[in-house]
């Protein structure tokens, strides 16, 4: 790998919307590490992507496994010696089921893998990223994670945010982390924000979006590759910001 060739990590790659956005990374000449917690869909994701000419590699990576995660950090260093991009992209869902019903085991595994998986992945690799002349992190996160969406009972989303306890308050948690890592970490040049892709058809919403995940992947992108005047500290649709 030359010096001036990016490398992206982008988590629970194997499929849907980080598949997607391994693909168009890739396609911009960026070499991709694909995490995925499954050694045979991570690796068949990879080599899927690997048939179109792209540099694309599988990197074992459990977000809720501090071993597995540190792991994946040594295995970069030793690999490319710095990470550029990072996109936080695993995550899970549960329900549905009304908010008084919802035991707390269940917002606590959901949490697990949307909130401590993204710290514990981005603790991990931001010493990577400080290596990086231009390092970006992207949060993948939702419009269900708005406080003004969840607020309003009439808003088009009310119908999901209020039997989705685990999942939208998991976004909006991720929301908070972003903007407090974006903060301290805006005098080093590294910009995070948190995308939400939209409504998409993955295996997360049993296939029901509208939206495709190829199409949820155009922000993610675009802030990952996002030039020095970016924003950071931001949540963010493909048609621009979204209320807190």
């Amino acid at each position: 790998m030359t010096t001036s060739q990016k490398t992206a990590l982008i988590t629970g790659a194997n499929k849907g919307i980080g598949k997607e956005t391994a693909r168009r990374l890739a396609a911009l000449g960026i070499t991709v590490l694909i995490g995925a917690r499954d050694a045979e869909r991570g690796e068949a994701a990879a080599e899927e992507l690997r048939a179109d000419g792209a540099d694309v590699r599988f990197v074992p990576l459990d977000v809720t496994d501090e071993t597995s995660v540190q792991a994946a950090a040594q295995h970069i260093d030793a690999t490319f010696g710095r990470l550029d991009i990072l996109v936080n992209n695993a995550a899970i869902a549960a329900g549905p089921q009304k908010p008084s019903e919802t035991p707390a085991a269940t917002v606590r595994q959901v949490y697990e893998t949307n909130v401590f998986g993204v710290i514990a992945v981005t603790h991990a690799m931001l010493p990577l990223l400080r290596r990086s002349a231009a390092a970006r992190i992207v949060n993948m996160s939702s419009e269900l994670g708005s406080l003004t969406h969840q607020a309003d009972p009439d808003s088009p989303w009310a119908a999901y945010t209020s039997i989705l306890l685990p999942y939208c308050t998991s976004k909006s948690a991720l929301n908070a982390v972003t903007v407090l890592y974006a903060n301290e970490l805006r005098a080093e040049g590294i910009l995070v924000n948190a995308v939400s892709p939209g409504y998409c058809a993955t295996d997360l919403n049993r296939h029901s979006g509208i939206r495709t995940a190829e199409e949820g992947a155009t922000v993610a992108v675009d802030l990952a590759t996002a030039g020095e005047d970016g924003p950071t500290g931001a949540l963010l649709a493909e048609d621009g910001p979204i209320p807190w």
